[in-house]
């Protein structure tokens, strides 16, 4: 199978300048060729794709996300047995707006690598997905770290059954452990088949938002060296700055929403340590509409620490840190937006703000990025070949080069101009095949239309309010 995309205006990423009237040729899976229209002509038996006027970049991918993120009570029991079918929904949801690759940082391990592996074997079209399984130190989704309301209505049955499908063995028990015990526990978690490995720095406690180190910079270390001894890339959960600092010390290739520590800014001497040791730097930001959503919807403890993170995003720009697009993107289900639960968090803002939104959340990063100041070149490689390098990726993803998987979108326009631009998808190409968007998702789970109000309901008076604000992460709620 040839494939020629011809006449386009190339940003490959690597090259300081966009290249015009370019055609790259597609063999198979990967790119053959990146060249001038006459040099390259029209290969025999070639489908020829016409992009004069357009603008070729690789494939956007997303640092943090989590396919199977809406881990409420009511949605983890309503698909018990759908859990791959949701991760599959969620990554065709991903590849139809632009992003071909996904690392998922935290979620259940075996059905997340049954996702992997069917979209890897061409059985089910969505993103290429990586996936760490557990965030090593972390129990389940009805816990302490997550929803502990839930293990007072569900049975105890149940909470056990969820809870040891996420956690296995890297749950909190780590935390009694010397070093030596935390890596053996670790190995027998690599060896299952996760891609990479993610760790807590800084616990995920509703009450004490993250300020409480997880692990000791020993165990650290350790974790990190048992995946560095794997071959595989190692990052840390992050709150503080002191978490932040150990956890580079301790040697991690990324730091998770690193711009998030509290109510304080990140120190000059942390900033350069990132800069020295090239570590990726994965910054939640928010646009200013959605920071003035945020101002008016938010508990002020919550706010004060959004305003912190947005003065570490503008100075880990101006660090000249390695930068990488995330957004902890994820689908919920058509009620969440009524639940009283999310209605002042962060989770709920409205769609056109929404960081989270797993479908348009990358795009609000680019427009964020934009309005703080970086460069447009720089946010293009945060979108790509940062995240590629970052992961141990960027021999085959990350950049328009001949050799490499060809992943790439086609744009109308120049998304150097303007953040805004990356939303003018006119075609996402995956492994060297143009994709269906419209077909996506196959099968809608979450993504279906919200079942209609029954009669009764224009009826039903309730007796109880919607509660009380909620502490800074959606996920993290206390019942």
């Amino acid at each position: 199978m040839s494939l020629l995309i011809s006449g386009a205006t190339v940003i490959d990423g690597v090259s300081a300048e966009p290249l015009q009237d370019r055609s790259v040729w597609i063999q198979g899976s990967r790119i053959r060729a990146v060249g001038s229209v006459d040099h390259i002509g029209v290969p025999e038996d070639a489908t020829v794709i016409d992009a004069r006027g357009k603008y070729v970049i690789a494939g956007l991918m997303n640092a943090n996300v989590h396919l199977l993120g809406d881990i409420r009570l009511e949605n983890l029991v309503r698909y018990q047995d759908q859990y791959e079918a949701l991760i599959v929904e969620a990554a065709q949801v991903a590849l139809r707006n632009g992003l071909t690759t996904v690392f998922d940082t935290w979620g259940p391990r075996r059905f997340l690598m049954r996702a992997r592996d069917r979209i890897s074997a061409g059985e089910v079209s969505g993103s290429r997905l990586f996936c760490a399984g557990n965030i090593i130190g972390f129990e389940g989704p009805f816990s302490a770290d997550f929803i502990p309301g839930a293990q007072a209505v569900a049975s105890a049955s149940l909470v056990r059954r969820i809870n040891s499908i996420w956690v296995e063995n890297v749950g909190r028990h780590l935390m009694w452990l010397t070093p030596q015990q935390v890596a053996a526990e670790v190995r027998t978690y690599i060896r299952k088949g996760i891609d990479f490995l993610k760790y807590a720095s800084n616990e995920h406690y509703w009450a004490a938002a993250g300020a409480f180190l997880q692990f000791s910079p020993l165990v650290q270390r350790a974790i990190v060296e048992e995946a560095h001894r794997a071959g595989l890339r190692a990052q840390a959960h992050c709150m503080t700055v002191e978490g932040l600092r150990i956890a580079i010390e301790a040697g991690c290739d990324l730091i998770t929403h690193c711009n998030i520590t509290g109510p304080v800014p990140i120190p000059e001497s942390t900033l350069d340590l990132f800069v020295k040791g090239q570590v990726g730097a994965v910054i939640f930001p928010w646009t200013e509409r959605g920071l003035e959503w945020l101002r008016g919807h938010v508990t002020d403890m919550e706010w004060t620490m959004w305003q912190a993170s947005d003065t570490n995003a503008r100075n880990l720009i101006r660090s000249g840190a390695p930068l990488l697009l995330a957004n902890d993107g994820a689908l919920f289900s058509p009620e969440t937006g009524h639940d009283p639960l999310y209605s002042n968090s962060w989770g709920a803002a409205p769609e056109e703000l929404s960081l989270i939104s797993l479908a348009t959340g990358h795009f609000l990063w680019l427009k964020a990025m934009e309005e703080k100041g970086c460069p447009p070149m720089r946010m293009l490689q945060a979108a790509t070949r940062n995240i590629a390098v970052a992961y141990g990726k960027a021999d085959e993803l990350g950049t328009v080069e001949a050799g490499k998987i060809a992943d790439l979108l086609i744009l109308d326009q120049n998304p150097l101009l303007a953040a805004e631009n990356y939303r003018s998808i006119a075609g996402v190409i995956k492994d060297g095949v143009v994709i269906d968007r419209n077909r996506l998702p196959t099968n809608p789970l979450l993504t279906r239309t919200a079942d209609p109000p029954v009669e009764e309901e224009a009826h039903y008076k309730s007796s109880l309010s919607s509660g009380p604000r909620l502490p800074f992460c959606p996920l993290c709620m206390h019942l």
